[in-house]
């Protein structure tokens, strides 16, 4: 039986708007055996605690997770991790400061055993207006902001309450459909962020006041239902949701996984040996338990 394609997350953004940062919470607190790869070692300060050995093209990392460098040859390193025995349970691939994440994204598309897990993209809520001012940057903090899945709204505590209205108002309208999770030095949910974790969920959570920030619910269908049109509803509703991954029946027999990251949607086959359910996870102001509702009957989340 063919193992299932291993996630690949595209982490983004512009210079020192707190990429390495987030990743590094992930490292720590995400429970899962993760890959980094990064154009070069220099380029991604792995915090010197978690390093467990290095060599010339890979530093192994506590908890079974290693950083690579991938160099000029994308494709053939992702498809190395791919390979690797034990293989890790997610990709997270850190572009440059003024790389396009969504044209790195597009490489996966010609990988067999990969897929695209989405895009997210991290902003300095203090700076990302002064640097999308700068007529030479403009353009591609733009781009960076249309291929964004989710927005990582980093260095809250940094601005007023006032100020961040106005920057989260700012960034709304340079994006279409992007859910916006604002963050202090990086921290959010691994479950917010990766669509690796499995019902029911495993793994530790990032405890204080990041957690708090969310809500999550698993919606469990009577009965079957059309995954397309459940995946739509769940990514293109107004319903405050950042994230939704879980397995539905659909008539005719059979299960399919449905996996939501911001307002994309993904459906595929799958086998019949899962639990059903679709986890939601949202921001706790925006997360509409109501319209959810009528998607179908909500349970809490298995701990």
């Amino acid at each position: 039986m063919a193992r299932p394609a291993l996630p690949v997350t595209v982490i983004g953004g512009y210079l020192g708007a707190g990429k390495t940062t987030l990743v590094n919470q992930l490292l720590r607190h995400s429970g899962l055996r993760l890959a980094v790869m990064v154009n070069e070692f220099g380029a991604l300060p792995i915090d010197r605690d978690l390093i467990e050995a290095e060599d010339d093209a890979l530093i192994s990392i506590s908890g079974g997770c290693v950083c690579c460098e991938f160099g000029d040859d994308l494709a053939g390193a992702l498809l190395q991790v791919a390979g690797m025995d034990p293989r890790p349970d997610h990709i997270l691939l850190e572009s440059s400061g003024v790389a396009i994440p969504g044209s790195i994204l597009t490489t996966l598309l010609f990988l067999d055993g990969l897929r695209g897990d989405g895009v997210v993209v991290v902003a300095d809520a203090a700076e990302i207006r002064n640097t999308a001012a700068n007529t030479y940057l403009a353009d591609t903090i733009q781009r960076q902001l249309d291929d964004a899945d989710i927005l990582v709204l980093n260095k809250t505590d940094l601005v007023s309450e006032a100020e961040l209205a106005e920057v989260t108002g700012w960034v709304r309208s340079h994006t279409k459909g992007t859910r916006i999770v604002p963050a202090v030095h990086g921290a959010v949910p691994h479950d917010v962020l990766l669509g690796s974790v499995p019902l029911p969920r495993r793994g530790h959570k990032v405890s204080g006041h990041a957690e708090a920030l969310f809500r999550s619910r698993v919606l469990q269908p009577d009965g079957p239902v059309d995954p397309v049109a459940l995946a739509r509803a769940l990514a293109e509703g107004d319903l405050g949701l950042v994230r939704a991954k879980g397995y539905v029946a659909r008539p005719g027999g059979g299960l399919s996984l449905i996996q939501v990251v911001g307002a994309r949607w993904t459906v595929e086959d799958a086998t019949d040996d899962h639990q059903t359910g679709v986890v939601c996870i949202g921001l706790k102001a925006t997360f509409d338990a109501d319209g959810l509702a009528r998607l179908g009957p909500l349970e809490p989340v298995p701990a």
